[in-house]
C-alpha cells in the first residue's frame, strides 16, 4: 500500500485580522447571521479597519469566511449605564475607539449556520481574550442579545428571563455562550439594539474581567492631554545661499524647542525662497531648480528635529517625481522618522506658471502626540477631505499656506475654522509674509497664522487658541488639549460627529 496523502485530508481553519478585501463577505455572513436585521454598511466596516484593525478578527476556514468578531477600546466609565449599541459604537464607526482606555467593547460575534458545531465562537471569544491581554486591558464588555426572549416575554420581565437561563432552566444561544465563556451579567438594557425584535431591544450588559491585568501608575483618568504647537509665521526675504535658509529655519526650530514645544509649523513652498539666490526668471525652470535641493531640505529638517526634539511639519516643498512636480508636505518626526502628505487640489495659479501635479491620497500620521493630518492650503477649502481625515483618526489638521493677499488668505483661514467646528478637531494654518520682488509670481505675500479650536465652553473664547499679527514675522505658540477634544466629542453642547445623518449622506473615500 502506497503512502497515504494526508493533504488531501487537511481542513485548514485561519484566525487572522479582518481586511478590506473581506468587507463583502463579512456583509454576506452577517445577512446569513442575523435575518431582519440591519446589516453593516461598507463604510462602517472601512472606519472599523481604519480606526482599530487589531479588534477586527475573523475565521476562515478552506477559504471562506465562516465566522468574524468586531471590538474597540473605551473607558467604560464615561458612558451611561443605559447607553445603546449606537452610543457605544458612534453608530457602528467606532470614532470614539479610545487606544488608551481600560476595556475592550464587543460590539459583534457571528459564526455561519453550518458551522456552529465547530467552536468557532469560541475560538473567537479567545481571540477576544488575548487581545485584552495583549493591551493590558482590565476587562471586556460586551452588550449580547437574548434571541429567544420574545418566546417568553409574555411569562417573564428580562431579569427573570436572564435568572432561567442562569439555572440553566431556558437556553438561550447567545447568553448561554457567553455565561459558559466565563461572562458574568452587570445590568440589562432597555433599546439597545432598535431591529432586535427577537430580543424585544433587550441586552445584557456582561463582563470579562482580565486577572492578568496590572495596573499601571501612569493609567490614570486623564484630566488633560496638552499638545504645544509653535507656528512659524515666515518672513519670506532675500539670501544668498542655502545655508542662509537653513540658518533661518533653525532658528525658529530654537524658538520651538526653547519653548517646550511639540510641533514647531512652517508654511506652504516657504522654499521658494531658495528662488532669490537662483536667478532664473521663467517660473516653470525657477521651480525645477528648488526641486534639485530636495535631499538638501529633507536631510536639514530630519536632523533638526532630531537635534531639538521636535516634530516638524516642514511646510512644504517642490519635489520632481517622474517627471512631474508635486507640491509636497513632510511630517519630521523627533524620532527621526519621515512622512509625506501631497497636495490635491491644485490652484489655477499653480497650474499655469508652475505645472504643478496633484497627489491622490488623504494621510492620517500617527504621532507621539496623537493623529495628525496635513492638508496644504487650497484643500483645506474642500471640506471632504478634512471629513475623511478625522474619520481616520486625526486630531489636530495643519494647514501650511501661501497666500498673496487678504482675499485668499481669508479664504484659508474661515474654511480652517469651519473644519474645527464640523469635525470637532483642532486646525493649524502657518503662511509666509515679506516679499521676494526679484522672484516671479512670488514677490507679495500676506498671512496671519493662527491655531484654531471647536467652538464650545471648554475651549478658547471665539475658538482661536492663539493668532499672529498679520504680516509681521513672528510665531505664535499655543497649547491644544487632546482629552478635552475626546471629551467634548462624546457629551459637549453640540456633537458633529455623533449627530451626522449617515443614513441620508455619507462621504465616500475612494481609495
Amino acid at each position: 500500500m502506497s503512502e497515504i496523502d494526508l493533504s488531501k485530508f487537511e481542513k485548514k481553519v485561519i484566525m487572522r485580522n479582518i481586511e478590506h478585501k473581506d468587507i463583502e463577505k463579512i456583509i454576506e455572513l452577517q445577512e446569513l447571521c442575523f435575518p431582519g436585521m440591519d446589516p453593516w454598511k461598507k463604510d462602517q466596516l472601512q472606519s472599523h479597519l481604519d480606526i482599530f484593525p487589531e479588534g477586527q478578527i475573523c475565521v476562515e476556514f478552506d477559504g471562506e469566511i465562516i465566522g468574524s468578531c468586531s471590538s474597540l477600546i473605551i473607558n467604560f466609565d464615561e458612558y451611561d449605564d443605559k447607553h445603546t449599541w449606537d452610543d457605544i459604537t458612534d453608530e457602528g464607526y467606532i470614532t470614539n475607539h479610545n487606544s488608551d482606555g481600560y476595556n475592550l467593547y464587543g460590539i459583534e460575534v457571528m459564526v455561519h449556520p453550518q458551522f456552529r458545531g465547530m467552536k468557532i465562537g469560541r475560538r473567537l471569544y479567545e481571540a477576544r481574550r488575548d487581545l485584552a491581554r495583549a493591551h493590558n486591558l482590565k476587562s471586556i464588555i460586551i452588550g449580547g442579545r437574548i434571541p429567544n426572549y420574545h418566546k417568553y416575554a409574555d411569562e417573564f420581565t428580562p431579569r427573570e428571563y436572564v435568572e432561567e437561563v442562569k439555572e440553566h432552566k431556558i437556553y438561550d444561544p447567545v447568553l448561554s455562550f457567553q455565561l459558559m465563556n466565563g461572562f458574568t451579567v452587570m445590568r440589562i438594557n432597555p433599546n439597545y439594539l432598535p431591529d432586535d425584535a427577537a430580543s424585544n431591544q433587550y441586552a445584557t450588559l456582561m463582563e470579562w474581567n482580565n486577572i492578568d491585568y496590572v495596573a499601571k501608575s501612569k493609567r490614570h483618568y486623564k484630566t488633560s492631554f496638552p499638545v504645544r504647537i509653535c507656528v512659524v509665521q515666515y518672513a519670506m526675504k532675500q539670501i544668498s545661499s542655502f545655508e542662509d535658509f537653513a540658518q533661518q529655519a533653525e532658528y525658529y526650530i530654537d524658538v520651538a524647542y526653547d519653548a517646550g514645544a511639540d510641533f514647531c509649523v512652517f508654511p506652504e513652498i516657504f522654499t521658494t525662497q531658495l528662488m532669490s539666490f537662483l536667478n532664473e526668471h521663467i517660473p516653470r525652470k525657477a521651480v525645477q531648480r528648488v526641486t534639485e535641493y530636495t535631499e538638501e531640505y529633507i536631510e536639514l529638517f530630519t536632523d533638526l528635529a532630531v537635534k531639538y526634539n521636535v516634530n516638524i511639519i516642514g511646510g512644504s516643498h517642490f519635489v520632481e517625481e517622474d517627471e512631474h512636480i508635486y507640491n509636497i508636505a513632510y511630517l519630521f518626526r523627533r524620532d527621526g522618522t519621515i512622512e509625506k502628505q501631497y497636495k490635491l487640489h491644485i490652484t489655477p495659479n499653480e497650474r499655469k506658471w508652475w505645472g504643478i501635479s496633484a497627489g491622490e491620497e488623504v494621510e492620517v500620521f500617527d504621532t507621539d502626540c496623537g493623529p495628525i493630518a496635513i492638508q496644504i492650503c487650497y484643500d483645506i477649502e474642500f471640506p471632504e477631505l478634512a471629513r475623511i481625515a478625522t474619520e481616520k483618526g486625526a486630531k489636530i489638521i495643519f494647514t501650511p499656506f501661501c497666500t498673496e493677499d487678504r482675499q485668499g488668505y481669508l479664504r484659508v483661514r474661515y474654511c480652517a475654522q469651519s473644519r474645527a467646528v464640523e469635525n470637532q478637531i483642532y486646525t493649524v494654518i502657518a503662511g509666509t509674509v515679506g516679499n521676494l520682488p526679484q522672484v516671479e509670481n512670488m514677490d507679495i505675500q500676506y498671512a496671519q497664522s493662527a491655531i484654531f479650536a471647536p467652538s464650545d465652553f471648554e475651549f478658547a473664547r471665539d475658538g482661536i487658541v492663539g493668532e499672529c499679527n498679520p504680516n509681521i514675522e513672528m510665531v505664535v505658540i499655543g497649547d491644544v488639549d487632546l482629552e478635552i477634544l475626546r471629551r467634548q466629542r462624546q457629551s459637549g453642547t453640540v456633537r458633529q460627529l455623533k449627530d451626522r445623518r449617515r443614513d441620508i449622506y455619507t462621504v465616500h473615500y475612494k481609495k
